[in-house]
């Protein structure tokens, strides 16, 4: 009754756990591609992108990606060969042992009539399934313990992942060794199925599972007489052998009977195989109830996200299913740690050691991003740094076994947490250029709010570069502020520049206005001449270093040999430590 219970509230809680995971892939906003759009849009949109796949030629890639992604797991076997086996070992040998012990009767009693989980090749396989396992999860463990992969970081989800499997599997074992050593299972079984009433015949019958099948015994002992074990031989074959092969040919449970033997009595008087039993379906269940909300989820969602992405374009696909997909990419991360090793950013990680940096980790950040959990100001100035110093390289992209379309989602995660976020400093970030790229998928009123918001930030920590027409009276001339601006040799050549204005002529963004000054506060000329006087406001708070698109058209023509580009990045790093300090 109570293992009946158990079952139906572990499926209960499964069923309702998978409904409301999918559910928030139709609901959760992860970025600002799943911005304006309702759940009812979404899954419209869901339905009909499934059926013009269905019928059309994308059908066949589909099919492709699902026996090399989702079977066969190439896109592992192509980066790493030892976690590919892993994945295999675990994946195969689980799925192997829920069809054919765990659902046994409904699938492997429905296809074979004569089945009996006791009887080969059934007894075998199911040891060499969880061995699969085992090895797998041990695997598992050298890797992350031992190994020690560099940039895969290990969090609690990795190592619930890592226990409840090896629980399951451990137990299922022990049980099994606890069954074949147990006096009190040899008597049932006797009793319920052998029909035998003849003392003498019993006791062979004991002495030869005893000798043959690993029981211990506390009325038999070794050694034995040829004859007693002959005629127990034959009581087998009579009464036990169609439904119960040697024990001996399900290797790993034959193993934990013998390492078990010298306590098996005692095991036995406190009936030790219900309290196993009891341990391995209590694991079973809890594993099958909480695998929604833990990282095993990627079974299924990693699954969908391959298929999904091997259809799917970034351009064409409706962006209901953009947003979607998104929402889901998230479940779909196995935290392996592929992208982070392949990252060309990771090098800041080990530098600055903030690990949102690495690809893999914010992945776990955007989970609480998306289901709008508060996070603390230190938290969100971490994955800002985290995010705006990745290249868009795509390397993260390539190389994730889930299909994760990286590089898509961090562009839509960007903005959404620029508009969440206090002032950013774009312009400092490799993440600018492809932002502008994509300047046309962004909303409108959304691309120009965070250089806006930085340049209100740098007005207020520099007064003095206010547009205004009163007059401005100017600060003391910092002697210091001309060593401390330019910390390298390519930035102290702003000594040579005398006022001759061609990088002022040919800058672009000078020529973009029609009275630049007004806009720019300062002309590429005059911020090197402030610098060269010593005037720290008005050199650190023209609104120029934020408009600069570093193309290095002023750098190039200086008759001088002035960095000017360079001049203007080491301003906006100083501006920024500045005008941080002071908030």
């Amino acid at each position: 009754m109570v293992f009946t219970v158990s079952l139906y509230l572990a499926l209960a809680v499964f069923v309702v756990g998978m409904v409301y995971k999918i559910a928030t892939w139709f609901t959760r906003k992860v970025g600002i591609f799943g911005q304006g759009f309702t759940t009812g849009q979404r899954v419209g949109a869901a339905i009909r992108g499934i059926f013009a796949v269905i019928f059309s030629a994308k059908l066949g890639t589909l099919l492709r990606a699902f026996v090399l992604d989702v079977l066969l797991q190439m896109r592992i076997a192509k980066e790493d060969r030892l976690r590919w086996i892993m994945h295999l070992l675990i994946y195969s040998g689980f799925m192997l042992l829920l069809f054919m012990h765990a659902l046994e009767k409904y699938i492997t009693a429905a296809l074979f009539s004569d089945y009996y989980s006791t009887v080969n090749p059934f007894f075998i396989l199911r040891d060499i399934f969880g061995l699969m396992v085992i090895v797998g999860v041990g695997i598992a463990i050298y890797r992350r313990f031992i190994l020690k992969v560099p940039r895969m970081l290990t969090n609690g989800m990795d190592r619930y992942a890592i226990a409840i499997v090896a629980l399951i599997m451990v137990s299922g074992f022990l049980l099994e060794g606890t069954k074949m050593t147990s006096y009190s299972e040899f008597s049932r079984m006797v009793q319920d199925y052998a029909g035998m009433d003849d003392e003498k015949e019993i006791k062979a019958l004991e002495s030869y599972w005893v000798s043959e099948h690993g029981t211990v015994s506390p009325n038999v002992k070794a050694p034995f007489e040829a004859e007693v074990l002959d005629q127990g031989y034959e009581a087998h074959q009579s009464n036990c052998a169609e439904c119960h092969s040697p024990n001996k040919s399900a290797f790993a449970g034959y193993a934990a009977a013998k390492a078990i033997s010298p306590i098996a009595l005692a095991l036995d008087r406190v009936n030790g195989t219900t309290i196993l039993w009891t341990i391995h379906f209590l694991a079973c269940f809890f594993g099958l109830a909480y695998l929604p909300f833990s990282k095993m989820f990627h079974i299924f969602s990693s699954s969908v996200s391959l298929l999904a992405n091997a259809v799917m374009d970034p351009i064409k696909s409706l962006p209901e299913n953009i947003a979607t997909r998104q929402a889901m990419e998230l479940d779909a991360c196995m935290h392996c740690g592929t992208c982070s090793l392949r990252c060309s950013v990771s090098v800041a990680y080990e530098a600055k050691g903030n690990k949102m940096v690495l690809p893999a980790e914010k992945m776990a950040f955007l989970k609480d991003f998306a289901a709008d959990r508060i996070l603390s100001k230190e938290a969100m100035a971490a994955i800002q740094e985290g995010i705006y110093l990745c290249t868009n390289c795509d390397r993260c992209t390539v190389v994730c076994p889930a299909g994760i379309n990286l590089r898509e989602l961090w562009l839509s995660v960007r903005d959404a947490v620029l508009a969440k976020g206090g002032p950013v400093f774009l312009t400092l970030s490799p993440f600018s250029l492809f932002r502008s790229l994509n300047r046309d998928r962004l909303p409108r009123d959304e691309y120009d709010r965070p250089l806006k918001a930085a340049r209100e930030a740098m007005a207020n920590a520099f007064p003095m570069v206010r547009n205004t027409d009163a007059v401005i009276s100017v600060t003391p001339i910092d002697t210091a502020f001309k060593t401390r601006a330019v910390g390298t040799p390519m930035g102290s050549t702003f000594a040579f520049c005398f006022s001759c204005e061609n990088c002022t002529t040919v800058c672009p963004v000078v020529e973009a206005y029609e009275n630049p000054q007004e806009v720019l506060g300062l002309l590429p000329h005059q911020i090197m001449r402030s610098l060269g006087l010593g005037l720290k406001d008005m050199a650190l708070g023209a609104p120029m270093l934020w408009n600069c698109l570093t193309c290095y058209q002023c750098q190039e023509h200086c008759p001088q040999g002035v960095k000017v580009t360079d001049v203007l990045y080491e301003l906006k790093n100083m501006a920024v430590k500045e005008a941080a300090v002071g908030s």
